[in-house]
C-alpha cells in the first residue's frame, strides 16, 4: 500500500467482511505514521519531519481512536468510487509524542445497517477508528492498470 492511497480514494466494492472491518485477521497492513528524532508523528509519513528531523520509526494508528474535525459528501466521485462519497478529516491525539496531533483524509464506512448501502453519519467531534477495506475503489474503472497501484487502505467508523 502506498502512502497516497491509503485514504484518499474511495470505491463501491466491499471486502470480502463488508469492507469497513476488521475479521480478526491480523495480516492487515499498518495505518503507518511517521515519528521523528524530535518527537512529531505526521500522516503521511515523510523520510523528514515537518522541522527538519530523521524519521527514525513509525506509528501504527489502527489501534487508535481520532476525532472528526470535519465532513463532506461528495455526490459527484472519479469512476469507480462509491457515490455519494462521504469523507472526514480525523484527528490523532498521540498523547506520548511531542508535537501537533495528526490528521488523516479518509472515507466513512459503510453503515451495515443501511438498506441503502449507506455509510455511518457522522458530526464534528465524533470518536472514530480506522477499519481496514480490501478495495477503497473499483479497480478495473479508472484509467490505470489495476496492478500499478493499491486499492486497500482504511475507512473511519464511528466509535459507540
Amino acid at each position: 500500500m502506498s502512502e497516497n492511497d491509503t485514504t484518499t480514494e474511495a470505491n463501491t466494492a466491499e471486502s470480502d467482511d463488508g469492507g469497513d472491518g476488521n475479521d480478526g485477521n491480523d495480516a492487515e497492513p499498518a495505518f503507518e505514521a511517521a515519528e521523528y528524532a524530535d518527537g512529531t508523528v505526521t500522516y503521511p509519513p515523510h523520510p523528514v519531519g515537518p522541522n527538519g528531523a530523521e524519521r527514525v520509526g513509525s506509528v501504527d494508528l489502527r489501534d487508535r481512536e481520532a476525532r472528526v474535525v470535519t465532513w463532506t459528501t461528495s455526490t459527484a466521485t472519479p469512476p469507480g468510487v462509491r457515490e455519494p462519497n462521504t469523507l472526514a478529516i480525523v484527528e490523532f491525539e498521540l498523547d506520548e509524542h511531542d508535537g501537533p496531533p495528526v490528521r488523516a483524509l479518509g472515507q466513512v464506512a459503510a453503515d451495515p445497517d443501511d438498506p441503502d448501502g449507506g455509510t455511518f453519519d457522522v458530526a464534528i467531534g465524533d470518536r472514530v477508528e480506522p477499519v481496514y477495506a480490501d478495495e477503497l475503489r473499483e479497480p478495473g474503472a479508472g484509467i490505470r492498470e489495476p496492478e500499478s497501484q493499491s486499492w486497500d487502505g482504511f475507512r473511519f467508523r464511528p466509535i459507540e
